[in-house]
C-alpha cells in the first residue's frame, strides 16, 4: 500500500543520533514519519511536497536559545515578525526570548500578551522566559511552568527596575522557588557600579572590557554557583565571556551549564571596537583574544553547552549617542548559524559539536519536548545547509529592523539554503515561504504538570 506524506526531503546528507549519511526523510502532521536510505521511503515517494537536498546536509533545526526581539515596548529596533523572519532566514527553527521589554515578562498576563502577539506573526516555534524579580519570586515556582514558558531569566547586572537581582538575599530567594532550570546573566552590579567612572571618564567603548571587567564577571558566576549549590537549584550562565570563568563552571557541572556567544568567539578587542566602535559594545563586553581562545578550549573539553545569539539590537541612531551613553547589545540571530559553520570549516569545531551546541544541547538543557534531533517522532525541524557555499554576509540579506550586523562584509564558508519549521518549509534559498507558522514550543515539565494536573 502506498503511503502519502506531506513533506518528503530526499537525496540530502542527513545528520541523525545514528551519525552522518545520505537518507530521506518522510513527514507527516508535523513529525518525522520515516527516516530510510535514499529512494526508499516506505511505500514509494508519494507526497504533497518534495524537497530535493541534493548536495545539502539536513541537520537538527538549529534552536537559538537567546533573543531579545523587543516587543512590546520598543518594535522600532525589533518585532516578533521581524525578530523570527530573521531567525528563519538564518536557519534558526526556535527562539527563547527575553523578559526585558517593556512592560517586563514578570506575571502569567505579561506571558499571555506575548503568546498573543507572537499568534499569527513568527515565523519559527518560540518561547518565552519569565523575569525574575523580588515581587514575583514567590510565585517563579508556578509561572515557570505555564505553556510558553521557557524558564526564569535572571540579571545579576545590566539591567534596571525589578529585574534587577544583585544581591545575594534576593538572588535565593529566586533560585529557592521551582524546579527547572534558571538562565542567569552573571555581571556584579556593585562591581560595575563602583568602577562605571572608567566608562565616564574614558569615553570611548574600548573602555567597555576595562569597565565591566574579568572580576565583575568572575564574581557573579562564583557568587551564583556558591548560591545555587546552597539552593540545590541547577543554573544555566550566559554568554560567559572570561578564562577566569571556565575553571570555576567545570568544577560545578552538576548544577550549571554554560553558554558562549558567536560574538565572543569570533571577535576580540581591541580590533573590534578600533574599528566598529559602539557597534561592537555588549553585555558582557568583548575582550582580548585570551578569552576568545579559552572559550573555544572550553568548547573542545566540553564544558560550554550551548551557544546562542544574545540578539539585541538597537538601531544606528541609537549606537551613535556618545560612549557610555550608547546602548549595549548587537543583532546576531540570523548570523548565527552562517558563522558558526565558517569555524566549522576552518577547523575550530565538528559538525557533531556544531549540531550539540545548537539543537540537542538546548534541548537537553531546557527539556525541550520532541526537537533538538533528527529520529522518527520528533518534530520535523530541519537546518538544510550547504557546507561549502561561499557567501557574504550583506546588508541586504538581514531581516533584523535595526539594519545591521557588525559581521557585514564577512566572507563565510556554510550557508543555511532552508529552515523547515514542524514540516513547513518556512525560508528556501534566503525567501520566506508562504505564511508565518510559529508556535510555542513545548516542554516536558510543562506536559508532566498538565498530565498531572
Amino acid at each position: 500500500m502506498t503511503e502519502h506524506y506531506d513533506l518528503i526531503i530526499k537525496g540530502g546528507t542527513v545528520a541523525t543520533p545514528n551519525g552522518v549519511a545520505p537518507a530521506d526523510i518522510a513527514v507527516t502532521g508535523g513529525c518525522i514519519a520515516a527516516i530510510s536510505a535514499p529512494g526508499r521511503t516506505p511505500g514509494g515517494a508519494e507526497a504533497a511536497e518534495v524537497f530535493d537536498a541534493a548536495g545539502l546536509h539536513v541537520l537538527p533545526g538549529a534552536i537559538d536559545t537567546q533573543v531579545h526581539f523587543r516587543e512590546p515596548g520598543n518594535e522600532h529596533k525589533e518585532d516578533l515578525a521581524s525578530g523570527t523572519a530573521a531567525a528563519a532566514l538564518g536557519g534558526i527553527v526556535a527562539v527563547f526570548e527575553m523578559p526585558n521589554t517593556a512592560p517586563s515578562t514578570l506575571s502569567a498576563a505579561d506571558l499571555d500578551d506575548k503568546l498573543a502577539r507572537a499568534r499569527g506573526r513568527t515565523w519559527v516555534d518560540h518561547a518565552f522566559f519569565m523575569g525574575a524579580a523580588a515581587e514575583n519570586a514567590a510565585e517563579l515556582g508556578t509561572l515557570e511552568l505555564l505553556p510558553g514558558c521557557c524558564g526564569v531569566k535572571i540579571f545579576m547586572g545590566a539591567s534596571t527596575g525589578s529585574l534587577l537581582v544583585e544581591d545575594d538575599e534576593t538572588l535565593f530567594e529566586v533560585l529557592k522557588h521551582g524546579r527547572r532550570r534558571v538562565a542567569v546573566h552573571a555581571e556584579d552590579e556593585a562591581r560595575m557600579r563602583e568602577r562605571v567612572g572608567i566608562a565616564r571618564e574614558g569615553g570611548d567603548p574600548r573602555f567597555h572590557p576595562e569597565w565591566r571587567d574579568v572580576e565583575t564577571a568572575r564574581r557573579a558566576t562564583e557568587r551564583l554557583l556558591r548560591l545555587a549549590r546552597r539552593a540545590g537549584r541547577r543554573v544555566h550562565v550566559l554568554h560567559v565571556t572570561t578564562a577566569e570563568e571556565m575553571p570555576l563552571l567545570a568544577a560545578h557541572k552538576d548544577i550549571a551549564t554554560v553558554e558562549v556567544t558567536p560574538q565572543h568567539l569570533t571577535l576580540s578587542a581591541p580590533d573590534c571596537y578600533e574599528r566598529l566602535g559602539t557597534l561592537a559594545q555588549m553585555n558582557p563586553p568583548i575582550r582580548e583574544a585570551r578569552h576568545r581562545e579559552a572559550l573555544w578550549r572550553a568548547i573542545a573539553d566540553g564544558v560550554v553547552d550551548v551557544i546562542g545569539s544574545d540578539h539585541a539590537p538597537h538601531t544606528r541612531e541609537e549606537k551613535a549617542k556618545p560612549y557610555p551613553g550608547s546602548p549595549s547589545g548587537m543583532p546576531g540571530v540570523q548570523t548565527l548559524l552562517p558563522l558558526l559553520l565558517d569555524h566549522m570549516n576552518a577547523g575550530r569545531l565538528s559538525l557533531a559539536r556544531l549540531i550539540d551546541l545548537t539543537s540537542a544541547g538546548p534541548a537537553r538543557i531546557y527539556g525541550i519536548a520532541r526537537k533538538g534531533r533528527i529520529a522518527v517522532g520528533f518534530d520535523a525541524d530541519f537546518s538544510i545547509v550547504d557546507l561549502k557555499a561561499r557567501r557574504e554576509i550583506a546588508a541586504d540579506w538581514l531581516a533584523a529592523k535595526c539594519g545591521w550586523s557588525p559581521f557585514e562584509g564577512q566572507r563565510v564558508t556554510g550557508w543555511p539554503m532552508a529552515t523547515v519549521v514542524r514540516g513547513r518549509v518556512v525560508m528556501r534559498e534566503a525567501e520566506l515561504q508562504d505564511d508565518p507558522v510559529g508556535a510555542p514550543v513545548e516542554f516536558w515539565e510543562t506536559l508532566r504538570e498538565k498530565q498531572d494536573g
